[in-house]
């Protein structure tokens, strides 16, 4: 009996089908990352207050790291400002299950969690990995009066009220405490200390420049590009020891008894299986034995804090507990 024949076209199908078989996927074909050595995909980051903040440049840095390096595919950043970060924590707590979404967050918004009264906590959350730590500097503009450590704090203890002190963070977040330990250290009564809280490091450094406070506490690597134009000064350092590249005292060698660091890490919603969680610890953890995190970490001036999951949510139930006992102490809870 006759072979029936395959037309030219039916033919080219079969052709292709063929072909297409015999070919393994593409990585990340497959979609998400995990051990098979796919990248992660599909990944997105909240950044819980205003572009130009800490938790911004965090995030931004973090996500191109892992671009260049190969570990991800694109990663989207977007921003959900308000209420100290709290806005962005009750976002990240509602989208449960979802392990494809992080948050970029730190100390602020431990603190946050207490001065909003946010119904969202942090220990909802799935704990990812703390990234970084960096100290906090006093700064105040390139042409402030104030030229060192001791002008300043001559005016701040003749009249705190009228001596105010800005910050890139909510009540109980860094830069509110280290001013608030600070003005301690100097002998001011925290409560008489006029603070004002603005959403991110961007909208305190336009406080600062346009004078509308006398000096600003944040954190070093949001404020490095105008440091080093000159915009800003450096008063001093809150860190035990003084920092590389950093003309600028530690508080310690001013006199003031107080040392503290700032540290941002990375959380994800609550309800995740087994197999998402250790995909975005492995992300993560991979990101940091990159060269193009290291070169991060040097641009910014932060150290390398590295905690994966199970041991960051463990720091994190301690620093919850350090910050209400500090805000407790200093009489602001």
């Amino acid at each position: 009996m006759p072979r029936p024949r395959v037309g030219p076209l039916l033919g080219t199908v079969l052709a292709v089908l063929a072909a297409l078989l015999l070919v393994p996927p593409a990585v990340g074909a497959l979609g998400g990352g995990g051990g098979d050595g796919t990248q992660l995909r599909g990944l997105r980051m909240l950044v819980p207050n205003a572009p130009g903040g800490g938790y911004d440049v965090t995030a931004r840095s973090a996500a191109k790291a892992m671009e260049d390096a190969g570990l991800t595919g694109s990663v989207e950043v977007f921003n959900l400002p308000g209420a100290g970060g709290t806005v962005g924590l009750g976002r990240t707590v509602n989208e449960a299950g979802d392990d494809r979404l992080v948050m970029s967050m730190g100390l602020g918004v431990v603190g946050s969690v207490y001065s909003n009264d946010s119904p969202a906590t942090l220990a909802e959350t799935t704990p990812v990995a703390r990234l970084t730590q960096e100290t906090e500097i006093v700064v105040v503009p390139g042409d402030s009066p104030y030229r060192d450590l001791d002008d300043l704090l001559a005016a701040w203890r003749a009249d705190p009220g009228r001596t105010p002190v800005g910050g890139g963070s909510s009540p109980g977040g860094p830069d509110h405490l280290a001013p608030m330990l600070m003005a301690e250290g100097a002998g001011l009564d925290p409560r008489t200390v006029n603070f004002v809280s603005y959403d991110g490091g961007g909208e305190l450094l336009a406080a600062v420049l346009g004078g509308k406070v006398a000096f600003g506490v944040s954190g070093l690597g949001e404020f490095a590009d105008q440091i080093a134009s000159g915009d800003l000064r450096v008063l001093a350092v809150t860190a035990g020891e003084r920092v590389a590249g950093v003309d600028a005292p530690t508080l310690r060698e001013s006199g003031i008894d107080v040392e503290f660091t700032n540290w941002r890490g990375v959380v994800a919603p609550p309800g995740l299986d087994p197999e998402g969680v250790a995909e975005l610890e492995r992300a993560f953890a991979d990101l940091r034995a990159t060269p193009e995190w290291r070169a991060v970490l040097e641009r910014n001036g932060w150290q390398d804090a590295y905690l994966p999951g199970p041991e960051f949510g463990r720091f994190l139930a301690e620093e919850d507990a350090r910050v209400e006992r500090v805000l407790t102490g200093l009489g602001l809870t």
